[in-house]
């Protein structure tokens, strides 16, 4: 099955293009994805592989939502923000990035089709992730650690099972994270 990846702007496409030449693409043309775009998304996942590669910001988190709505089994790939930022410190997004990151993350794609374990709400209140004081913080570095984005809760419970992580793997995560960096 071919690849096809899902992108924000023309910018980015190009980028991808220079990465991964011959690879096909699918602009959204930013974060109000139009109803056409989502018809031939899915559409052509009949076909194809989805990969979603957006920005690793608000609108890119935005429309990775959306066309997942649409196409569950789409594939995710990610780029870290410290990595796509523009060189004026300004912008952020995949134009931004290296081909090496591009390829890097094309590569390590997450599929939501390969669940064993399955971690749940639950889950990450106990282990302090979720409706404590620094569930956030502690999620953000997790996050970043696994190279998933910048997810609220609800959205990394979801990345953390598409990445079929165990809850004694995720336990062993949060307890590094709770030694390196002063909690509260």
């Amino acid at each position: 099955m071919k690849n096809v990846v899902v992108c924000e702007g023309y910018h980015d496409l190009e980028k991808i293009k220079k990465a991964v030449p011959g690879i096909e693409c699918i602009v959204t043309d930013g974060s109000k994805v139009k109803p056409e775009t989502l018809e031939m998304i899915k559409s052509l996942s009949k076909s194809a592989n989805i990969i979603i590669m957006t920005d690793p910001d608000y609108p890119g988190e935005r429309i990775r939502t959306i066309v997942s709505s649409v196409v569950p089994n789409a594939k995710h790939a990610f780029i870290k923000k410290e990595n796509c930022i523009s060189n004026n410190h300004k912008k952020v997004g995949i134009e931004h990035a290296s081909i090496s990151e591009i390829k890097e993350a094309l590569d390590n794609v997450l599929s939501p089709t390969t669940k064993k374990n399955v971690i749940t709400n639950n889950d990450l209140f106990n282990l302090g992730l979720n409706g404590d004081i620094n569930s956030s913080l502690i999620r953000d570095e997790i996050s970043k650690r696994l190279n998933i984005g910048k997810p609220n809760a609800k959205t990394f419970l979801n990345r953390i099972n598409i990445m079929d992580l165990s809850y004694s793997e995720l336990e062993e995560i949060v307890c590094q994270i709770r030694e390196n960096i002063a909690v509260k």
